[in-house]
C-alpha cells in the first residue's frame, strides 16, 4: 500500500519541527551552563578549582586595621628625679616606659596610671617622630586610668572609636605599644572573656581578658579589633611566682576608659556616689548583709535583711548592677530604693553621697 503524498509531508513536516526542538534545547541547555560557570570565571574561582587544592588564596591581614589606628599610639617616658646616693654627685634620673592614645584632636591621651604615676617628667614620642612634653590632666586608682595632654601645632592622628562598640568572647583584636622600648609593636590574639564596663568595682571582673601579649612598655596603649576602632587600653598580664601563667593579659574596656576620661576632663578626678554597703549577696535583686555606720544606706534606714529590688526605674538584677547604678548617681542626689523587709515592700529615699578616697 503506497504512502499518500499527504502523509508524507506531514511526516517530513514533523521531523523537522523535532529536529528543531531539539536543536533549541540544547542550545537553552548551552546558555545556562554559560551563566552558571561564567560568573566563577570572572571571579577566578572556575570550577576547575576544585581539582586544584594547591592554588594561592588571599593570605589574612591585619594591615588595614593597624595602618589605621598607629599612629595615634604614643610613646611615653616618665622620668623621676632621684637624689644620687654618693656625696657631691649629680641626680639620677630614672625612666619609666609606657604607651598611650591619643583620643581626641585637642590632644587628650589616655594611659594607665601606673605608667605615669609618681614622676617629674612625662613625655610623649608620636610615631611620627615628634617629641612633647605632657601635663598630667587627672588620674583615677581604681581603673587604673591616666588623662593626659599635650599641645601641638600639627594635626593629631586620633584613634577611630564607636560609642555602642560591644566586644564579645572570640573577637579578634589586636594588641598595640612599645614593650621594653623595641618601638612599636602588633601582637594578635582573641578576646577570652568581657567583664562589666560600670564604675563600682575594681577587680578583674571589670577588664576584658585577651591572649594578644602585652609586656612592660604595652601599658596604657590601644587593643584594638580588625577594623582598628579602640576596643580596650592595654593594662596589665596576670603572674604569678608560683605557677606558669601564659597567656592571660588584661585590658581596660572601652566604654569603661572614655566614661572615665569625661569625668577626668571635667573634673580632675572621677566622682563616684557612695551608698555604704559593705557585703551582699544575690537573690531575686540584692540581700543586704552589713552596712558602714554613718553612711547613706545606714542614714536611709536600710537594714542588713532588707532585699533591694528596684533602684529609681531601674529593676535590680545584681550586685554589680546596683553598684553601677549607685557609683554613676551623682554626690548629693536622692534617689528611691524600693525594699522588701520581712515580705513588705518599702520605699526608702537614700541620698547618696561621695565616696570617700
Amino acid at each position: 500500500m503506497q504512502t499518500s503524498p499527504i502523509k508524507k509531508l506531514l511526516s517530513s513536516l514533523l521531523a523537522s519541527v523535532k529536529y528543531v526542538i531539539t536543536a533549541i534545547s540544547y542550545g537553552v541547555m548551552f546558555a545556562l551552563a554559560v551563566l552558571i560557570i561564567l560568573p566563577l570565571f570572572q571571579s577566578n574561582q572556575s570550577i576547575f578549582s576544585l581539582f586544584q587544592p594547591n592554588q594561592q588564596q588571599q593570605a589574612v591581614s591585619y594591615a588595614r586595621a593597624v595602618s589605621i589606628a598607629a599612629p595615634a599610639v604614643v610613646n611615653i617616658y616618665s622620668s623621676k628625679i632621684q637624689k644620687n646616693p654618693r656625696y657631691g654627685q649629680n641626680p639620677v634620673k630614672a625612666t619609666r616606659l609606657g604607651s598611650g592614645v591619643i583620643m581626641d584632636s585637642l590632644g587628650y591621651i589616655l594611659t594607665n596610671y601606673h605608667v605615669v604615676h609618681n614622676t617629674d617628667l612625662i613625655e610623649v614620642l608620636l610615631q611620627s617622630g615628634q617629641y612633647y612634653p605632657a601635663e598630667l590632666i587627672g588620674f583615677d586608682i581604681p581603673t587604673d586610668l591616666a588623662v593626659l595632654k599635650i599641645n601641638s601645632p600639627i594635626n593629631l592622628p586620633v584613634i577611630p572609636q564607636r560609642d555602642n562598640l560591644t566586644s564579645l568572647p572570640g573577637d579578634v583584636v589586636l594588641a598595640i605599644g612599645n614593650p621594653l622600648n623595641f618601638g612599636q609593636t602588633v601582637t594578635q590574639g582573641i578576646i577570652s572573656a568581657t567583664g562589666r564596663i560600670g564604675l563600682s568595682s575594681t577587680s578583674y571582673a571589670d577588664f576584658l581578658q585577651m591572649d594578644a601579649a602585652i609586656n612592660n612598655g604595652n601599658s596604657g596603649g590601644a587593643l584594638i579589633n580588625t577594623n582598628g576602632e579602640l576596643v580596650g587600653i592595654n593594662s596589665r598580664r596576670v603572674t604569678d611566682d608560683k605557677l606558669d601563667i601564659q597567656g592571660i593579659f588584661l585590658a581596660i574596656p572601652y566604654q569603661l576608659a572614655a566614661k572615665v576620661m569625661k569625668k577626668i576632663i571635667a573634673h580632675g578626678r572621677v566622682v563616684r556616689g557612695w551608698l555604704g554597703i559593705t557585703t551582699a549577696r544575690e537573690y531575686k535583686g540584692v540581700v543586704i548583709e552589713a552596712i558602714v555606720q554613718n553612711s547613706p544606706a545606714h542614714k536611709a534606714g536600710l537594714l542588713p535583711g532588707d532585699r533591694i529590688y528596684q533602684i529609681g526605674e531601674h529593676k535590680i538584677t545584681s550586685i554589680p548592677q546596683a553598684l553601677d547604678i549607685v557609683a554613676e548617681t551623682p554626690p548629693n542626689t536622692t534617689i528611691l530604693f524600693k525594699v522588701l523587709r520581712k515580705n513588705s515592700s518599702i520605699d526608702l529615699p537614700v541620698t547618696i553621697l561621695e565616696q570617700p578616697q
